[in-house]
């Protein structure tokens, strides 16, 4: 694992840290986009990993970008929902059990001046890379949600 890799995660620890504790009060908003914590099972490991993550509401369910500040790889969720598309979103204080689905690629290009006007970097990070950058719906799987975890 590299150096850059090793920061990028203990960043993603203290901010994950710091929303559970604070009900998303510390580390829930990067500007002005929403942050929330969305938690994967490993597809290797079979171990829970969370990871904040910008989102845009989109009527009743969330968009996420796998983005990846446009490196040439993957952030690791996006295997991991591909392996598994059951997950868990935090979002403030509420942890609600959810199903992701990636967009097909027109609902996917439609998606993008939502997400670009949320965060204009997405566009810079799109350009930086020649991989396609995946939008996941996050769709929740039952009306119910529970408290902090």
């Amino acid at each position: 694992m590299s150096i850059p890799h090793q920061l990028e995660r203990i960043f993603a620890g203290l901010n994950a840290s710091l929303y559970r504790v604070s009900g998303g009060k510390l580390g829930g908003r990067l500007g002005k986009a929403p942050i929330l914590l969305l938690t994967t099972v490993g597809r290797k490991s079979g171990q829970r990993r969370t990871s904040p993550l910008l989102y845009q509401q989109d009527g009743g369910r969330y968009l996420i970008a796998g983005s990846h500040r446009g490196t040439p790889t993957h952030p690791d969720w996006v295997l991991n929902l591909r392996a598994n598309p059951e997950a868990e979103v935090q979002i403030n204080s509420k942890t609600i059990p959810v199903t992701a689905t990636e967009l097909a690629p027109a609902e996917r290009d439609a998606a993008w001046p939502g997400l670009d006007a949320m965060y204009p970097s997405f566009a810079d990070y799109r350009s930086k890379t020649d991989r396609t950058i995946p939008i996941f719906a996050l769709v929740p799987r039952s009306n119910g949600t529970t408290g902090p975890r």
